[in-house]
């Protein structure tokens, strides 16, 4: 057994049945050997984006892997690593190394040493037999904690090494959690039920968690709005009566409503980073002076106290938070908050319809060229979205998309973008369908992403992996003629042209243009049956740029 087929073998234990990767790298023949798909991606960013959103679709109960070729191959995957680690997704990361004599030698490039500061562990192998050990602590890195990247570095020299003699056994790590400390619990118990105007601010540790009915199950108890972040996005259902929507760098008038007036903010399973692509909570309660209430839940101490001040905080995992706050809460029943449960639910439901209300002409725009969101809102409203799973891309398709898609079921809508790199949905979109091949998945992009990424169209069709792209075409890259009005003016920089479904036949999609409001459903219809069918689908629709955004005020 050589280096690669011992860390083929453990993939295996592991659970691992897929291998995203390109283009050489002798664990992929060593896990083929086992049969372990491999995914062959058209470009290594994509390959990452592949593993990752096989890790979001599962939970991270099953981990993303990517297999690169050492220089060049590790080089052009970074960018995609490192919107992964923005995220703290847990993605496997084994690139090959040149071989031991040459690790050191400029101006060769290390994959272990470069990648240190996109991974939450990053490590060389030099020796064979350390194969079983660095393999469980890469693994332990995944399933334990704060997600993020991890990267192996196997030399070239130990991957087509016979080891000799017997290799430890491997041991398949098994996930590890933690509940809060009970004090924190209690104090955290009392600030809720002593709230007159709580919100939760729920993170993507309710997915990684799969913390939903706990979360539904805390906010009915207590009558608590609840919001979510970008990457939160369907840990809480947003059809739900409690349901505030997605605080990103768009949002909902509920968001902005609830939070700006909340006197304490219960941020569970999020990190309160400080991002364009999420809300800035503002410091005091409404007009007054007097400042909110911050409580921090959360599995990874970096998190407390970075960007907001934490009044109570507690470190753990979000289910299990959650458990013990409902069960303290229950354990006290002769306490009842004072807050009157159906004036705020319908509180809520004023808020929502008056805001929908004021953006119906655009969602049901019939103006040609198309109006962005119309053809959102009528993919909201044609698909079946228990059983749909939804990403967005960078920039418009993003802003347009995250406030008005109502997510209903955890996982039904992957949101992402701490780094938001163009073009990352589409193989998120690709990861979500091999992790799910039983639901429909549908990537919504701009046709400037598209650019930096429709070539893996090709992959999805040779692949098998039927996935729907939805592109908004608008020929510009929506919004930069602000940024750069000389440059547009005067010399057309902002302009793209492309006949995008032309580009997407020759990849082997079926594609569709789409020019009239009364066409979209009909064509989300015919694309749905031709990915029932196995064949990916491309439908360009082609739309106008649209500037007004749902904005935090």
């Amino acid at each position: 057994m050589n280096g690669a087929s011992a860390i083929a073998r453990i993939l295996q234990q592991e659970g691992v049945e897929s291998l995203s990767c390109f283009p050489a790298n002798p664990i992929i023949e060593a896990a083929a050997n086992l049969g372990i798909r491999p995914i062959i991606c058209r470009q290594e960013r994509a390959g990452v984006n592949i593993a990752d959103g096989y890790s979001r679709a599962s939970f991270g109960n099953r981990f993303g892997v990517f297999a690169m070729q050492y220089g060049p191959g590790a080089e052009n995957a970074y960018g995609g690593v490192a919107q992964a680690f923005a995220d703290s997704v847990p993605i496997l990361l084994l690139p090959t190394g040149y071989e031991r004599p040459r690790s050191s030698t400029h101006p060769n490039f290390s994959a272990s040493e470069n990648y240190a500061g996109i991974t939450k562990w990053s490590a060389r192998v030099t020796d064979a037999h350390q194969i079983p050990e660095l393999m469980r602590r890469a693994i332990t890195h995944l399933r334990t904690g704060r997600g993020g990247p991890v990267l192996l570095e196997i030399p070239k020299d130990i991957a087509t090494e016979e080891i000799q003699g017997a290799i430890p056994d491997y041991q398949v790590v098994q996930p590890v959690r933690s509940a809060g400390d009970p004090n924190d619990i209690a104090k955290i118990a009392d600030a809720l039920l002593g709230a007159k105007q709580p919100i939760i601010h729920a993170g993507q540790g309710i997915l990684w968690a799969q913390a939903t009915k706990e979360l539904i199950e805390l906010a009915e108890l207590l009558t608590i709005p609840v919001m979510t972040t970008l990457t939160g996005k369907s840990g809480f259902p947003e059809d739900h009566p409690l349901a505030l929507g997605t605080g990103s760098s768009t949002t909902t008038k509920a968001v902005n409503h609830f939070l700006n007036r909340s006197d304490v903010v219960f941020g569970i399973g999020c990190s309160f980073s400080l991002t364009t692509f999420g809300v800035t909570i503002p410091q005091s309660v409404g007009n007054t002076r007097r400042p909110k209430m911050i409580i921090h839940s959360t599995n990874d101490a970096l998190d407390i106290n970075k960007d907001y001040a934490a009044d109570l905080a507690v470190i753990g995992d979000a289910k299990l938070v959650l458990r013990q706050l409902i069960q303290e809460i229950r354990h006290r029943r002769g306490v009842v908050p004072s807050r009157h449960a159906l004036g705020v639910i319908n509180e809520i439901k004023t808020v929502k319809n008056s805001w929908i209300k004021a953006w119906m002409p655009k969602l049901t725009s019939r103006e040609t060229p198309l109006n962005p969101y119309r053809v959102i809102w009528d993919v909201m409203n044609s698909i079946d979205r228990h059983n749909t799973i939804v990403t967005h891309d960078s920039g418009s398709p993003r802003d347009q998309t995250v406030p008005f898609f109502e997510a209903l079921v955890p996982g039904s809508y992957i949101g992402w973008g701490k780094s938001t790199q163009l073009g990352y949905g589409l193989g998120l979109a690709i990861g979500a369908k091999l992790a799910n091949p039983h639901k429909s998945v549908i990537n919504i992009m701009g046709d400037t992403a598209f650019g930096m990424a429709g070539i893996d169209i090709e992959t999805a069709a040779r692949c098998k992996l039927p996935i729907i792209t939805v592109l908004l075409n608008n020929s510009v890259m929506g919004g930069y003629r602000n940024r750069m009005p000389t440059a547009t003016a005067e010399f057309g920089a902002s302009r793209l042209t492309g006949d995008y479904t032309k580009i997407a036949e020759g990849l082997g999609a079926y594609s569709e243009r789409v020019t009239i409001p009364e066409e979209i459903i009909p064509a989300l219809h015919r694309a749905e049956a031709i990915a029932a069918s196995g064949q990916p689908a491309l439908l360009e629709f082609v739309t106008c740029e649209e500037l007004e955004q749902s904005k935090f005020e």
